[in-house]
């Protein structure tokens, strides 16, 4: 009953917070303060969903920017991940190279734009490209701080039942840092997923940023704050299928309290 009831929380408060924001959205647009130019109302909004739909532009924005970040996040993930791990697990590696990856986790992943342009021109690869800069180098970082917070007795005791490289890495080293990795992802997936809008308005021709770009110089921001509220709502489900990993039950016991 108790579980029950946790549920019906999870979902009923979130909902009435919703239901408040658009009421209190509501009574600012019929208030007169702004314009309908200046800020949309609800119906206007609605009216602008029903639009991109009926032409078909919001699916193909969300199918070419959810290509974009899942190309990009996923080449940061099968790149980053290894190399974490073998700088978490030496010193030397770590000393010489650790100042330069943070040096380039520290630039802007804006600043690489025009390299991008002039590298791979407009569309998917520089974007791609931006994506995996700006999310690769954080996950490393991650890998290795999560591999330097296990407990050296960990190592000693698998050490002692004579366990191999192979076996220490995936029987020690990688379950003991599955939930400060999944945290990693979920971070580096959310700047994946904010980049590639920033990306798609610097020159492509398709995708959300693109529309959000199209809409603010058409002067429709019906069709701004729908490419909003798109975006906002995609970000959202991302990070709920993230979280799902922490139900596997070999990584629960990094989130059960």
């Amino acid at each position: 009953m108790r579980e029950k009831s946790n549920t019906s929380r999870t979902f009923l408060l979130p909902l009435a917070v919703g239901v408040a924001a658009v009421t209190l959205w509501w009574l600012l647009c019929t208030s007169g303060t702004w314009s309908p130019t200046q800020f949309p109302a609800p119906r206007e909004v609605w009216a602008g969903f029903g639009e991109e739909f009926q032409q078909g532009r919001l699916l193909h924005d969300i199918g070419a920017s959810l290509f974009r970040v899942g190309t990009g996040f996923g080449l940061a993930v099968l790149l980053g991940v290894p190399l974490g791990l073998w700088l978490g697990s030496s010193a030397l590696a770590r000393l010489a190279l650790l100042p330069w990856i943070n040096f380039f986790r520290c630039l802007s992943p804006l600043a690489w734009i025009g390299f991008a342009i002039l590298w791979f021109g407009i569309g998917h690869k520089s974007a791609i490209f931006l994506i995996f800069m700006a999310t690769f180098f954080p996950l490393v970082l991650s890998v290795v701080a999560a591999v330097a917070s296990i407990p050296t007795v960990y190592f000693r005791v698998a050490h002692d039942h004579g366990f191999g490289s192979a076996e220490m890495l995936w029987r020690v080293t990688l379950p003991a840092i599955m939930p400060q990795l999944i945290t990693a992802l979920r971070v580096v997936a959310g700047v994946a997923w904010v980049v590639v809008v920033a990306a798609e308005m610097t020159g492509a021709q398709e995708g959300l940023g693109y529309a959000v770009w199209d809409a603010r110089n058409g002067l429709r921001p019906d069709l701004l704050a729908v490419e909003m509220i798109v975006i906002g709502s995609i970000g959202v489900a991302l990070d709920w299928l993230l979280v799902q990993l922490t139900k596997i039950r070999s990584v629960r016991w990094g989130y059960e309290r």
